[in-house]
């Protein structure tokens, strides 16, 4: 989806409630944003606003394929358009990524994860909110989390390891049925609280918090024995003995190798 779908979807009434249930589960997760590096990647911006009076710096990175449109509507523009597989940071520098509309849409995860595992701080946090293959929202195509690709959370987790993530806090949202009815909006509040009691793993999307780990490589018992087997066994030879060979094999009467 283009940046122009996006903010149709979002200035909908439907879109409304979304970012208000999302956006629920998404600041439980933080605490204390005060002094705190923050970036918005994918299409992060409405969900961003509620952090930039308390946290230190706030931002959004949005990807080229999408589009960038300017956030915040005042004062100065905090939004770039941006490679999401080679951000324009240095190492080590952002204290939490907030991934909304990212990782379902780019074009290779693998590598945007890297990247965002290079910026942030060691220890630093990624939450990422994606589609629920589960949920009724991803079967649906007139919302974003219709399109892109959806995961269920045994496949993310997978994913957040391998990229040196350690996911430690996973939520749900948008239990209400993905339709732009009055009645299901007034009741959004009653569907989140029933969805979360009786049937969580049926949201529409899934919210899950990682952290970055920074791991020693630790040679395993299968890795010494096989290097063990390929070193080469050399006996241990005397000066002399070293100096008599050479002279042997540098003689012209010794005998040529046949």
């Amino acid at each position: 989806m283009d940046v122009f779908e996006l903010q149709e979807f979002y200035a909908d009434p439907l879109g409304g409630v979304a970012r208000h249930l999302i956006s629920h589960r998404v600041r439980a997760r933080i605490s204390n944003p005060k002094g705190l590096t923050i970036l918005g990647l994918g299409y992060a911006t409405p969900y961003l606003g509620g952090w930039r009076e308390e946290a230190q710096a706030v931002f959004g990175f949005m990807p080229a394929r999408q589009g960038v449109a300017r956030w915040p509507s005042d004062g100065a523009n905090l939004a770039s358009l941006v490679d999401d597989a080679d951000l324009p940071l240095p190492d080590g520098c952002i204290d939490l990524v907030l991934v909304v509309h990212g990782l379902e849409f780019t074009d290779n995860l693998s590598h945007t994860l890297r990247e965002v595992w290079r910026v942030l701080k060691p220890g630093g946090r990624i939450i990422a909110v994606v589609p629920n293959r589960r949920g009724l929202w991803a079967m649906r195509d007139a919302n974003p989390f219709g399109h892109g690709r959806p995961f269920s959370r045994t496949q993310l987790s997978k994913i957040l390891r391998e990229a040196m993530f350690d996911p430690g806090g996973w939520a749900y949202a948008l239990h209400m049925p993905p339709f732009n009815r009055g009645f299901l909006r007034r009741s959004a509040g009653w569907w989140e609280r029933a969805g979360l009691w009786l049937w969580p793993g049926a949201a529409g999307v899934i919210i899950v918090e990682a952290t970055k780990q920074v791991y020693a490589r630790v040679e395993g018992k299968r890795e010494r024995k096989l290097a063990s087997r390929l070193r080469p066994a050399l006996s241990p030879v005397s000066g002399a003995a070293a100096t008599s060979r050479s002279r042997m094999d540098s003689s012209p009467e010794a005998p040529a190798d046949t």
